[in-house]
């Protein structure tokens, strides 16, 4: 079973059902002890950094999602749910993160281009082999809502980007830590390809633990 993380921000009903859409058990909580039991966790999101953080924080939300990565289950990641990961956001002020990578999560820069960046966009496949990523061939399409993008210290991390004024990194792999800037959930095929990738990466990783 997947634990979708429910800390009161972010699309949560939209991932469950494209979850189900694609055959795969997933279920929306805010327990940590739920969390933890998990076979997998997706931390979805819309809103502010400083807002999830504390959020997670309060309902004891924190030590069950690095429990999860420290025990190398498969962890999902979209948009707040990969900012989160990284060291400090300078969203509203200053806020440190799970800092799990190092790195920033910073505003776009001023350009003739509207932020937040919102539609669909394309992504540049730098590292081949993200099972996340089976499948969708390179410049494929996916639906973006964003104003602020991470920048990873470490680019061996680095999956995917896009383009949108500058290049970000639109999409991070490391071992058991898979985390996305776009929004499957709002995709189309191509995202729930993404959502019945990580299914089978839960599934495989289950059934490797068990043997």
């Amino acid at each position: 079973m997947i634990a979708i993380i429910d800390y009161g921000m972010g699309n949560l009903r939209s991932v469950e059902k494209g979850f189900l859409k694609v055959g795969v058990d997933a279920v929306v909580t805010n327990s940590p002890e739920v969390v933890k039991k998990a076979d997998g966790v997706v931390l979805p999101g819309v809103g502010a950094f400083k807002g999830c953080m504390k959020e997670l924080t309060d309902l004891n939300l924190t030590d069950a999602v690095l429990d999860t990565i420290k025990k190398g289950r498969p962890y999902l990641g979209i948009c707040l749910g990969l900012h989160i990961l990284f060291s400090e956001s300078v969203e509203f002020g200053r806020c440190r993160g799970l800092d799990i990578f190092k790195g920033m999560v910073l505003h776009f820069p001023e350009s003739e281009l509207k932020v937040p960046h919102m539609g669909w966009n394309e992504l540049n496949i730098k590292k081949d082999g993200n099972p996340l990523l089976s499948g969708v061939p390179d410049k494929s399409y996916f639906y973006f809502v964003h104003s602020f993008y991470v920048s990873p210290e470490d680019d061996s991390i680095i999956s995917t980007t896009s383009d949108y004024g500058i290049e970000f990194t639109s999409s991070i792999w490391k071992d058991n830590i898979f985390a996305v800037q776009f929004h499957p959930e709002k995709s189309q095929e191509a995202g729930l390809k993404v959502l019945r990738n990580f299914g089978e990466i839960v599934k495989k990783h289950n059934y490797l633990g068990s043997k």
